[in-house]
């Protein structure tokens, strides 16, 4: 049988393991919590997930300032754009180009 929980545990478990910055089966493999208990009591007692991730950088990357253009050659046709160049458009012209 497992652990009798108050409901001031349950709101403490849901805090800590907002704060963990654990996913919530990982949570509750870590404190051997059933998933499926903890989702129950967390629906039981009206505890919302917040909805702010945390977002973990996992890797710096170079911003260039100054992007190359785009340059297209197919044949003999060659083609310059702007970096800014919008997917759909730039999609469109390939599709034509082929």
């Amino acid at each position: 049988m497992g652990t009798m929980r108050s409901q001031a545990q349950w709101q403490n478990i849901f805090k800590e393991q907002e704060n963990s910055g654990s996913t919530i089966v990982g949570f509750c493999r870590q404190h051997q919590i059933p998933t499926a208990t903890f989702y129950a009591y967390r629906k039981k007692l009206g505890v919302s997930q917040s909805a702010f991730i945390q977002a973990k950088i996992t890797q710096q990357v170079k911003v260039f300032s100054n992007p190359e253009p785009i340059c297209l050659n197919i044949g003999s046709a060659a083609l310059t754009l702007p970096s800014t160049t919008p997917a759909p458009y730039l999609a469109l012209l390939l599709r034509e180009f082929i």
